[in-house]
C-alpha cells in the first residue's frame, strides 16, 4: 500500500460558536437594567401625554384609555412656540455654516503657529459661561432694539454653534485631498467654485454633523431665550414649557404632550443623520 493511499481523510471540523459565559450574561442583564432606568423618564413622559387625567401620581402605568386631549391643548397653546423654535434653529444652522465653513477651510489650508493659537482661542470661547454672554448680549440688544426678536435669538444661539462647527468642519476639510482642489483650479474653477463643488461635498459628513449639532444647540436653548425675551411675541418652546408649568399644574397631560412634541424633531434628526454623525465623529477622532 502506497503512502498516498494510506492517508486517512479526517472529517472537517465544524466551527461551533463558543457558548456565552455566565459573566457576559450578567453584563448584558446589567446593561438592560441601566438602559431601562435611563429610558423610564422618557416612557413616563409619553405615558402621561396619553393619560386622560392630569394627576401624575395616580396615573396608570400603561394608558388603558389613551386620550389625545393633551396633544390638542399643547398644539393650541404651544404650536406657535414650536414654530418659533423651528425657525430659530434653522436660522442658526444657516448662519453657523455660512461662517464656520469658510473659516474651517482657511484653518485647514493654512500652516503656521498662529493656526494653533486660533484653535486655542476657539476652544477657550466655548468655555465661557453662557450667562456671561447672555448678560452682555442683553445690554447690546437693549441698545440696538433687538430684544424679543427672532434675529437676535439666531445670532445669540450662533455664538454657541459656530465654534463647535469650526472644529468639526476643519477636521473634515483637512481630509479633502489638496490635489483635487488644485485640479479644479487648473480646469478654470475659482476659489468659491472649488470650495462649493469640491470641498463641501468631500466634507459632507462633517457638514451634516455640524448642522445637526447647531440645530440641537439652538433647539434646546433656554438661557438665551429666558434672558433676551421679555414678552410672549417671540418665545421658543423651551421657555414656553417653563412658563406652561405654572398654568397647567392641574393638567400634566398637556405639559407632557408639549415635551413629546418638542422631542420629535431632535429624535428624527438623530435617527436620520446617525451614520453621518458617526462617520464625522470617527473622522475627527482619527485626525
Amino acid at each position: 500500500m502506497s503512502a498516498a493511499t494510506s492517508r486517512v481523510v479526517l472529517p472537517a471540523r465544524r466551527r461551533t460558536r463558543a457558548p456565552r459565559s455566565a459573566r457576559s450574561w450578567v453584563y448584558t442583564a446589567i446593561g438592560i437594567v441601566i438602559l431601562a432606568v435611563m429610558l423610564f423618564p422618557v416612557y413616563w413622559m409619553i405615558n402621561m401625554s396619553f393619560q386622560p387625567s392630569g394627576n401624575t401620581l395616580n396615573s396608570e402605568f400603561f394608558p388603558t384609555q389613551p386620550s389625545l386631549d393633551g396633544y390638542a391643548i399643547a398644539i393650541r397653546d404651544q404650536g406657535v412656540n414650536l414654530l418659533t423654535s423651528l425657525v430659530i434653529s434653522l436660522g442658526v444652522v444657516v448662519v453657523s455654516l455660512a461662517i464656520a465653513a469658510p473659516a474651517a477651510y482657511a484653518l485647514a489650508q493654512f500652516r503656521g503657529r498662529w493656526v494653533d493659537g486660533v484653535l486655542l482661542a476657539i476652544l477657550i470661547s466655548q468655555m465661557i459661561p453662557h450667562i456671561v454672554i447672555a448678560n452682555a448680549l442683553y445690554t447690546a440688544y437693549n441698545d440696538l432694539g433687538m430684544l424679543n426678536s427672532i434675529l437676535g435669538l439666531i445670532l445669540a444661539d450662533s455664538t454657541t454653534a459656530i465654534p463647535f462647527a469650526i472644529l468639526i468642519l476643519r477636521t473634515a476639510m483637512a481630509a479633502v485631498p489638496v490635489s483635487i482642489v488644485e485640479a479644479a483650479r487648473v480646469d478654470g474653477a475659482g476659489l468659491w467654485r472649488a470650495f462649493v463643488s469640491i470641498v463641501l461635498p468631500g466634507a459632507r459628513n462633517g457638514v451634516i454633523t455640524a448642522a445637526l449639532f447647531s440645530f440641537l444647540f439652538s433647539w434646546s436653548d433656554f438661557l438665551f431665550a429666558l434672558t433676551l425675551t421679555t414678552t410672549e411675541e417671540v418665545r421658543p418652546v423651551t421657555l414656553g414649557i417653563y412658563t406652561y408649568l405654572g398654568t397647567q399644574v392641574a393638567n400634566w397631560g398637556a405639559v407632557m404632550a408639549t415635551a413629546v412634541l418638542s422631542s420629535i424633531p431632535a429624535i428624527l434628526l438623530l435617527v436620520l443623520a446617525q451614520k453621518f454623525v458617526a462617520a464625522g465623529a470617527a473622522g475627527g477622532a482619527v485626525k
